[in-house]
């Protein structure tokens, strides 16, 4: 499965802590990032990740456009409400995955369903609409 990774300034951390949690289960995908997001996880955890721009440098929008290509199975976007560009990034991506069927998490609390849902094989039909 091809994973992207996004987070908001003030829940790198816990995307950091997320990805060392299930590192296991993250090790056997491929995995994108933004740039910062992508090195702290990278350094981290040890896991290889492929890294965009950084948000302002239009990671974000590179992240979309492979939604857009069908390249993407899953995303995991730990959102800060508080963020000055919570609104414009979460609906760029959001409207991507809404349009492709692609499993969304916002938060901790979906992600650990999703990546759980993904170690039991539930995601399974994601490679047929998405053939490798």
């Amino acid at each position: 499965m091809n994973i992207a990774l996004l987070a908001h300034d003030n829940k790198k951390e816990l995307m950091v802590q997320f990805c060392i949690a299930y590192c296991g289960i993250l090790s056997g995908n491929q995995i994108c990032s933004t740039a910062s997001t992508g090195k702290l996880v990278s350094e981290a955890t040890g896991l290889p990740i492929t890294t965009y721009m950084s948000r302002k440098q239009g990671g974000v929008q590179q992240i979309a456009a492979r939604i857009e290509y069908n390249e993407i199975d899953l995303v995991l976007f730990f959102c800060d409400p508080q963020s000055a560009h919570y609104a414009e990034d979460l609906k760029l991506i959001v409207e991507s995955c809404d349009k492709h069927s692609i499993p969304f998490a916002s938060n901790v609390a979906t992600a650990e369903v999703l990546i759980l849902g993904l170690q039991r094989g539930d995601l399974g039909w994601r490679d047929i609409v998405n053939p490798k």
